[in-house]
């Protein structure tokens, strides 16, 4: 199974995993949520997230899923990308997070990194747009 960390500023990804769960995640199994203290040292934020990536390896790789490209989250594991073992997708969000969980059994690592960034890219809108394309297929 393909591992998941959630790697954010502060406590968001540990919220944003706590509200996926309540949304409906088949499963959490090789799921992790760490918070980023950028004012910790770089080798120490290193430390961690190596932690964190061992913690959810089975041996079918792990996705890393991130708040903010150019963020101190994101910096830090771009030093851990290799291919087919540890991908990271930046711009979390919800529709992305539950998508990548649901969806590890039937991709391989790569795959499944498309697939988290498509999904966090289709699941925006902007409202307004909606409602009036509603409103006038509606009339």
């Amino acid at each position: 199974m393909i591992g998941i960390l959630v790697l954010t500023h502060g406590e968001l990804g540990v919220k944003f995993l706590e509200t996926a769960r309540l949304i409906g995640l088949t499963s959490d199994e090789a799921v992790v949520a760490l918070a980023i203290d950028p004012t910790s040292s770089p080798d120490s934020l290193r430390e961690q997230v190596a932690k964190a990536i061992n913690k959810v390896n089975s041996g079918s790789g792990v996705l890393v899923l991130t708040d903010l490209f150019g963020g101190t989250p994101t910096n830090i594991s771009l030093s851990f990308l290799e291919e087919g073992r540890v991908e990271v997708v930046t711009g979390l969000n919800l529709p992305m997070l539950i998508k990548s969980v649901n969806s590890r059994s039937e991709f391989d690592l790569t795959p499944l990194a498309q697939l988290a960034a498509d999904a966090g890219k289709e699941n925006i809108y902007r409202a307004s747009d909606v409602l009036k394309h509603r409103r006038s297929r509606d009339a």
